[in-house]
Formats: structure tokens, C-alpha cells, sequence
């Protein structure tokens, strides 16, 4: 009978076939061992010589890391093994024998395992990162399904840009430029009328010349939208979604956190209501700790860490100044040279995993902003007729996986946390 690694515990006593790719192999005399992984697990197979034919034998001899084999034993409980199951082995087929595996049990360069990405992954850390990020991703439909939110896919290619010029990656369109997405968010803005609360999900583009440990030039980003939300609406969605994202982690990838060595009482506390500090108060406080900020400009990655210090929850800083945020924020009627946003920052140094806001749902004060920035008036003409056929209080945001994932993780790079990070430098493999 063929089961995989994950159900041996309902096996216990029963001879049953595995298959998998061999992660290492010993031999002690008349006993050998190898553990094989398939994906759902790891085992140990035990191998007696004089328990198997010498065809066995000698399979067991010729295996190489990351061979691919088929194994049938007898199940055994033994929680010294990895995984806590053992299999005695009772017949051993190689179905394709490995050639010498480049990643070997010693340091490696970073650059070296990321051109060799497409092996990299099978590694433990490396699976237990994509494991969490995988659930995480389940989690996040099942948070918006829950809710009655409707997933609307947007473009890829357009001709409206939703954040700042110069981090475009521009194609050619039969004749005319497109833009690899920077955001879903201006088209879901546009099915809020018909299904009132919705979301997008998946890759967007930034053309940012960065490489920081916060930067991929092609990630993974979640945009909900929803119709009569204010601000403060928008925030209670944001720590509300957060909290279950972590809590869907801890609840079903422990031992994926186990093994990045996570030290989950950081996070096991997660939950509603985050701490809030608006913009100004954020440049007093930065001030009096010796950072040079100057009201006005936008926060960086050293003073959102500063920011964070003081505090074991994600952290808001809201009500940021117009000029340093896209055009269709809502402005503030408090304090019109602010708008009605926020940005979410992670503490233990991750900074910014959201960034949300009001929209302007005013048409004139809308168009004044999209001619402010100098953007292609008509481009957005379809954008303007949202205003224009029964314009709406709404609000929305962005959270981006890798940065969410690296910190409930606390993996230092997220690079590690996408199958195959795109970056400045790198487009392979």
C-alpha cells in the first residue's frame, strides 16, 4: 500500500510503499539508514542486512543525496526518529539515481544558493518558510471568504499607475507603453459598486533600484477595498486581518516555526488593539531620539525600526503629509495638508507590512491631485468616472506577503519567503 510520509501515524505495524528523494544516507557495519523526504515529511528508513536481499543491499549502497527511491517497510513508532516514525526497510528501489548534488552540508555564499534557487528549495529551512508563506496565503482567502469579500483579479499590464512614476517596469503595448502592475488597487476600487466589499491578490511590479533585505522588485500583495469605510474602519480590518494571519501560523505551521527556530513568544500575543501614533507625533518622537526628519518627509526603514521599540505589537502610524503619499488619498478635513491613511509597522525591525488609506471621493479635489503629480489626465478618465456615477466613502489597503511572512517567520531576508525572488540583480534562475 503507497501512503505518504505525513499519515504514518495511522500505519503503526503495517508494511507500507513510500516514495521520495533521499536527503542523506550511513552505514554501520550490517545496519544502514537513510532518510527520505516526500513532500510531506521526513523518515527514517533502517536497513538490516540481514533482513534484505542483496539487491536491497546494494540499492541502499548505491544511493546518492537527493536520489529518488522507492521504499517498503514496516512502520514503527520511535520518537528519537525524525518525525517520530521509523520504517524497517524490507525492499529498496532506486527510480533515478542522483548526480553529485552541488548544496552540500557546509556554508555556502548567498549568491551561490541563489543561483541555485530550483535546489535550494528542497532544503529544511527553506520548505518551512514556503510552508508558512503557503498557509498564510490559504489564510488570507479564507479571512475575505468569511467575510462575504468578492476576489476581483485585476490587470497585470495597464495604463494607470497607482503609486510613483519612476518604480515602473514599461513595455511596449502594440505601439503604446504599458506598465507591469504596481497595485490591483484602482480596479477594485471600481467593483466596490457592484459587490460592495472586495479584494485582489497576487504579483505587482516596483522598478526600485534598492537592495535591501525589505525589497523584492516583483512580490506578492493583497489589496481588499471596502464601500462606506472610513479610515478608522479600515484600520480595525487591517489589526483584526493580521492578528488572524499570526494565529494562523502558530496554529498549524509549529513545527515549521520549530524548525526557523522562531522564537513565537514574540508573537503569540498578536491581537487587537494595535498601538496608533500619528505622523507628527512620530517626527516629534524621531526628533527628540536624535533622528534628522523633517515634517514632510516620508519615513524610512531606520526610523520606522526606532518607531517599533517601544512596543511588542504592530504599530500604526497614520495621517501622513499629502505630499508623501499617492494621489488618491483622502485629504484630511482636520488638517488639510495630511491625508486620511496609515502605514503598519512590524516590530522587531520589519517595518512596514501595510499601507492602507482613505480614498478621495471627491471628483474636483481628485482631479486637482492626479494634475498635481502630473499624471496623464487621461489615463485615469475611466478612474474619474467612479466619482462621477455615484462616488462613495471607501477605503483599502495593501499587505505585502514576503514582509508579513518574514516577520511572523523572523526570517531576516525576504527573499527566502518567495519561491524565486526577483531582484535588481537577479532574474535567474
Amino acid at each position: 500500500m503507497s501512503v505518504v510520509i505525513k499519515d504514518l501515524s495511522a500505519h503503526i505495524g503495517e508494511s507500507v510503499a513510500l516514495e521520495g528523494w533521499v536527503e542523506t544516507t550511513r552505514s554501520h557495519g550490517k545496519v544502514a539508514f537513510l532518510i527520505l523526504r516526500d513532500g510531506t515529511g521526513v523518515v527514517q528508513g533502517v536497513v538490516l542486512k540481514k533482513a534484505v536481499d542483496d539487491a536491497t543491499w546494494e540499492a541502499h549502497g548505491s544511493l546518492t543525496q537527493e536520489s529518488t527511491a522507492r521504499v517498503v517497510g514496516r512502520v514503527k513508532q520511535d520518537d528519537r526518529a525524525p518525525g517520530g516514525f521509523e520504517v524497517e526497510v524490507e525492499s529498496l528501489e532506486v527510480m533515478a539515481l542522483a548526480e553529485e548534488y552541488p548544496i552540500q552540508p557546509k556554508e555556502h555564499g548567498v549568491d551561490f544558493l541563489l543561483d541555485h534557487r530550483h535546489l535550494w528549495l528542497r532544503s529544511s529551512q527553506q520548505r518551512a518558510g514556503l510552508k508558512v508563506r503557503s498557509e498564510v496565503q490559504q489564510a488570507i482567502h479564507d479571512f475575505f471568504y468569511r467575510r462575504d469579500f468578492t476576489r476581483i483579479d485585476t490587470p497585470i499590464l495597464t495604463g494607470s499607475i497607482g503609486e510613483h512614476a519612476g518604480t515602473l517596469f514599461e513595455t511596449d503595448y502594440f505601439g503604446d507603453p504599458a506598465y507591469m502592475a504596481q497595485t490591483g488597487q484602482l480596479y477594485v476600487e471600481a467593483a466596490c459598486p457592484a459587490f460592495r466589499n472586495v479584494y485582489c491578490f497576487g504579483p505587482t511590479f516596483r522598478a526600485e533600484k534598492s537592495k535591501t533585505r525589505r525589497h523584492l522588485t516583483e512580490f506578492w500583495m493583497v489589496e481588499p477595498e471596502v464601500a462606506f469605510a472610513d479610515s478608522e474602519d479600515n484600520m480595525r480590518l487591517q489589526e483584526e486581518f493580521v492578528s488572524y494571519l499570526v494565529e494562523r501560523a502558530l496554529e498549524n505551521c509549529a513545527e515549521e516555526l520549530k524548525v526557523l527556530e522562531r522564537d513565537t513568544s514574540k508573537i503569540d500575543h498578536v491581537k487587537p488593539p494595535f498601538p496608533r501614533l500619528s505622523y507628527t507625533d512620530a517626527v516629534a518622537r524621531l526628533t527628540e531620539r536624535g533622528h534628522d526628519v523633517t515634517w514632510g518627509d516620508d519615513l524610512g526603514a531606520s526610523d520606522e525600526a526606532v518607531l517599533t521599540e517601544d512596543y511588542d505589537l504592530p504599530l500604526f502610524i497614520y495621517n501622513y503629509p499629502k505630499e508623501a503619499k499617492a494621489f488618491y488619498m483622502k485629504e484630511n478635513p482636520d488638517d488639510p495638508r495630511t491625508v486620511l491613511c496609515d502605514d503598519l509597522l512590524a516590530p522587531e525591525g520589519y517595518g512596514e507590512i501595510i499601507g492602507g488609506s482613505q480614498r478621495e471621493d471627491d471628483l474636483e479635489r481628485l482631479r486637482e491631485r492626479i494634475r498635481e503629480e502630473k499624471l496623464p489626465e487621461e489615463a485615469y478618465a475611466w478612474y474619474l468616472d467612479l466619482r462621477r456615477y455615484g462616488s462613495f466613502p471607501h477605503s483599502g489597503f495593501g499587505l505585502g506577503v514576503e514582509r508579513t511572512v518574514a516577520w511572523i517567520t523572523g526570517r531576516h531576508h525576504i527573499r527566502e519567503l518567495i519561491p524565486f525572488p526577483r531582484l535588481m540583480n537577479r532574474l535567474y534562475p
